[in-house]
């Protein structure tokens, strides 16, 4: 996730979505197992996370929290780590609520450290877990991440939130969709999700990318030997020390996603997005072309000169090619009913083709820009063969 300059310090993150298809859709088991739950099962969350972090003996772990509905399972976690081997460090919130249960000698002098003091003091962490409610924003938080630039520790990302109709509007997490990603915590396979990934991390190598939409979009690259971060729900000790980059050390949960920053000068096509607010306009038709990563010709129906003036305003990033990804996991897929976008597009068949900083993936383009483009319709290519058509995973 980063070099020079980090992209979450200044950070413009707008999600831009096109039409999901529904047709030929499957429903996945999660639909079909949520109207049957009642409540979150506490005991069972915590079981996944402690299987996914495989903790060794000795390593301190720290959760990072905000005070509220997900209360019970950070106690639940708590009583998990304190019965391993591993040390209990304790639980930072990350609002003035500070709940006596959480504190402990670690966290407690957390509160009143200077920023950078209290990144060395992270610095004896081998695991902070992101509960729901914290942000990547929120200083302890980000303080970790800075140690993980530089190959200290790992992360659960385990924030439980990034669901968007189809229009690409946020929507408010509720119960269903409580239920929902906790069937996808408790329901995926994850050693096949593993083997998917690493399928199509193979794929890719040594041949050409290409993703299509009906819209217009046709961009190919490669990705030579850049690191590719396969979200697989892996968090164990030994996966983080095989990391390529700050990613590899952050697993998300849900899982599904895989991303890579291709080679920037093998990056040429065009990208045509949805209606979507730049800036404070709405741009409609817009369609930019790429070579070599970066934005040569831009075309739109409505808002023209407003795009041009705002992807000229800031730095070289806003210009540039940052990632692709592609979800993968059948979970958390676009339900066929009442279509709605989980998890950040992690869902099989969920495409990425993003803007900005990529020094966090192992790319070279650093700057202060990001920009996630999300599309629900794509065909993805490689080499000859097919992998995602029209929106749905084939293999």
């Amino acid at each position: 996730m980063k070099s020079i300059v980090n992209p979450r310090i200044i950070i413009l993150v707008t999600i831009s979505l096109v039409l999901y298809c529904c047709e030929g859709g499957k429903k996945t088991s999660v639909e079909g197992r949520i109207k049957d739950e009642k409540e979150l099962d506490w005991k069972n969350l915590s079981r996944i996370l402690m299987e996914r972090m495989d903790l060794q003996s000795g390593e301190r772990v720290l959760f990072v929290a905000k005070p509220g509905r997900f209360d019970p399972l950070v106690a639940e976690l708590a009583r998990a780590v304190k019965s391993s081997q591993a040390e209990f460090l304790g639980c930072v919130s990350v609002t003035d609520d500070r709940p006596k249960k959480w504190s402990s000698d670690f966290v407690n002098p957390t509160y009143d450290m200077e920023k950078d003091k209290l990144r060395e003091y992270l610095k004896d962490v081998d695991i902070g877990i992101m509960l729901p409610g914290a942000t990547p924003n929120d200083l302890v938080y980000k303080l970790i991440q800075d140690n993980l630039d530089v190959g200290v520790g790992r992360t659960i990302h385990f924030h439980w939130s990034g669901a968007y109709d189809i229009s690409g509007e946020e929507i408010e997490i509720n119960r269903e969709i409580d239920l929902f990603y906790q069937a996808s915590l408790l329901n995926t396979d994850y050693q096949k999700l593993a083997e998917d990934q690493l399928r199509f991390e193979k794929a890719m190598r040594g041949n050409t990318v290409r993703v299509t939409t009906p819209a217009g979009t046709d961009i190919s690259f490669e990705i030579g030997d850049r690191p590719v971060t396969k979200q697989d729900g892996n968090a164990s000790a030994i996966r983080a020390g095989k990391s390529r980059n700050l990613i590899d050390r952050e697993i998300e949960l849900p899982a599904g996603a895989i991303r890579v920053a291709p080679l920037e000068e093998s990056v040429n096509g065009r990208i045509a997005f949805p209606d979507a607010i730049w800036g404070d306009e709405m741009i409609s038709g817009l369609v930019l072309e790429f070579e070599k990563g970066k934005v040569v010709e831009v075309k739109a129906s409505q808002g023209l000169d407003d795009i041009k003036s705002f992807l000229a305003a800031g730095d070289e990033s806003r210009r540039s090619f940052r990632e692709f990804a592609i979800g993968m996991n059948p979970t958390i897929a676009i339900p066929e009913s009442d279509p709605w976008i989980p998890y950040f597009g992690y869902g099989a068949g969920v495409v990425r083709l993003s803007l900005g900083d990529n020094t966090e993936l192992g790319g070279n383009v650093s700057g202060n820009y990001l920009r996630w483009n999300f599309f629900t319709n794509a065909t993805v290519y490689v080499g000859d063969g097919e992998w995602v058509v029209d929106g749905k995973l084939l293999k």
